[in-house]
């Protein structure tokens, strides 16, 4: 992983998890060949270990094939909410969880 190709290392993306592509904003250019252009996902892979989902790959300059960054994406459901985690250099990082019922439990207001 280069922290010379990025503006900001794991910038924070708030709710936003990627499954696959790039945030290209947070690419300054290749610290290599010091071209600044789209890049080529590789070495994709997706496991599932104890009920989550992991799909990884690697951020290569499209040019020189110098690795930028490492992206992890975990998907798994914990009782009634699905939650997502995105790890990345160059992608950032997230969490975000979303209820799989029809009302989601934390937006019921009580009525007493």
């Amino acid at each position: 992983m280069c922290v010379d190709c990025v503006e900001k290392e794991y910038p924070n993306r708030g709710n936003i998890c990627l499954e696959n592509g790039s945030f290209l904003l947070n690419f300054t250019g290749c610290a290599v060949c010091s071209k600044r252009d789209f890049m080529l996902i590789t070495n994709k892979s997706l496991k599932e270990e104890d009920g989550e989902e992991i799909v990884t790959y690697d951020h290569l300059c499209k040019n020189c094939h110098h690795v930028i960054a490492r992206h992890e994406y975990t998907f798994s459901i914990m009782d009634e909410f699905q939650e997502y985690t995105m790890l990345c250099l160059l992608c950032g990082k997230a969490e975000d969880t979303i209820s799989i019922l029809p009302d989601d439990p934390r937006q019921m207001t009580l009525l007493f």
